[in-house]
């Protein structure tokens, strides 16, 4: 029955449970207990902390960190400062720009770190036993304005007035609430994720675009660089041998420092992972008393670097709304209205970034390649609009330098949107978050 067993979230305030202990998970948790909630988070794996490789952090993720006094701790974790950009395999270079500019633009810098350091850092904001790890649960009731909601865990169901689902791209819990909903489909590319300790070769940050591939190489805080790959393929391929192998057969030949970063990776450094994308957007991002954030909500490809990013803005959203005393089932409904609007448009502008990176053709990859160099011309650390409206965003509240506009527009005045060719607003490359 309802309630029966531990009932995690016992305590003085309200309680709420968060399915799921990813990026997005973690944030809401750690944003809800500091609001005054009892908070559970229900980890399905049996350990967080060593899961992921690179994650990047762009000005709109940071300034929603402040709100939890994360904000500045992952600032100073910035690893570079010189320029950065797109490159040709060959190691021609397209278009490049810079911390400087990325900061006068969106009023904060690019931050990449590990993923396992930022969710070592939410963690540690957590009070003791509030995560458990191997514990998979479902949503038995999202519950409504008269009653609670009811997650099953294990042979125990647990009542609770509010729970997050921040569960993932193959979210159980998006499916029990909108069962009509369309699932988040193949986005027509694979990815791989390594990180190594830094080659002895000179390197700038950068993003190399192919025919039909990528690798990106972007520099760690403490001496490692995190390296990122994708490819155009069938869903669910894998290597007849073994994925480092794969990269060296489709990257060994490209400029320095990528052959450099395979002879130091080895089998067991490399992660790979196809990528999906929710096209068509939920009717909601709650149902009852349950809030759906992060990937569970609104996957999206990794092409604007966005997917760890908004799902730390939805963390903070929600909880500004969920304060002690607010109606639940009117705060969810105002979390939708704020959220759902601007990630669907955020998935819309990562989804066609995704289309150039998986040309195939050669006079089409030319033509890009060439129309990438003379917008840099033009107007140099012109690829950084691609983020306009997406990395000047500001949470509820929040005095930031500069104003927040809506991710609706993507445009520099001319009616045109770049896309992201710097690397430097990586999310940790393709197929993280």
């Amino acid at each position: 029955m309802p309630g029966s067993g531990s009932r995690p979230g016992d305590g003085d305030g309200p309680r709420a449970l968060v399915i799921g202990g990813g990026i997005g998970g973690l944030t809401a948790a750690v944003a809800l207990h500091r609001e005054g909630w009892q908070v559970t988070v229900l980890e399905r794996a049996p350990a967080i902390e060593a899961v992921g490789a690179g994650l990047g952090l762009t000005p709109n993720s940071l300034r929603a960190l402040d709100v939890i006094g994360l904000g500045d701790t992952v600032r100073s974790m910035r690893a570079w400062q010189a320029e950065g950009g797109l490159r040709t395999p060959s190691g021609r270079w397209l278009c490049r720009t810079s911390q400087d500019a990325a900061a006068a633009r969106f009023g904060g810098p690019f931050v990449l770190l590990h993923r396992a350091t930022l969710v070592s850092m939410l963690r540690s904001r957590l009070p003791e036993g509030a995560l458990v790890t191997g514990a998979d649960a479902a949503i038995a009731d999202p519950g409504g304005a008269d009653r609670p909601a009811v997650v099953r865990h294990g042979e125990l169901e647990h009542e609770a007035e509010l729970v997050v689902a921040a569960d993932g791209v193959h979210s159980a819990a998006r499916s029990a609430l909108f069962p009509g909903a369309p699932a988040p489909r193949y986005a027509g590319f694979t990815a791989w994720r390594l990180v190594v300790p830094a080659p002895d070769v000179a390197y700038a940050p950068h993003e190399t675009w192919g025919r039909g591939v990528l690798w990106g190489t972007q520099p760690l805080h403490d001496g490692r660089v995190y390296a990122y790959a994708a490819a155009a393929a069938p869903e669910g391929e894998r290597a007849p041998d073994d994925e480092h192998a794969e990269l060296r057969r489709r990257f060994g030949a490209w400029h320095d420092p990528v052959p450099a970063i395979l002879d130091a990776a080895g089998p067991d450094d490399v992660l790979r992972n196809d990528v999906f994308e929710a096209a068509v957007p939920l009717p909601a991002l709650h149902r009852g008393r349950v809030a759906v954030l992060g990937d569970a909500a609104h996957a999206m490809p990794p092409t604007l670097g966005q997917g760890g990013n908004q799902a730390v803005e939805d963390a903070i959203v929600l909880a500004h709304h969920a304060a002690p005393g607010a109606d639940v089932p009117e705060a969810l409904a105002a979390y939708t209205r704020d959220r759902l609007p601007r990630t669907s448009e955020v998935v819309r502008r990562a989804v066609r970034v995704g289309r150039l990176v998986t040309l195939t053709s050669a006079p089409v990859c030319a033509l890009r390649d060439a129309a990438m160099a003379a917008m840099n011309r033009l107007a140099p650390h012109l690829a950084l609009r691609a983020l306009d409206g997406i990395a000047d965003w500001s949470p509820p509240g929040h005095d930031g330098s500069v104003a927040a506009r809506s991710a609706g527009t993507g445009t520099d005045g001319d009616g045109t949107e770049g896309a992201r060719t710097d690397g430097t607003g990586a999310e940790g490359g393709p197929g993280s978050g």
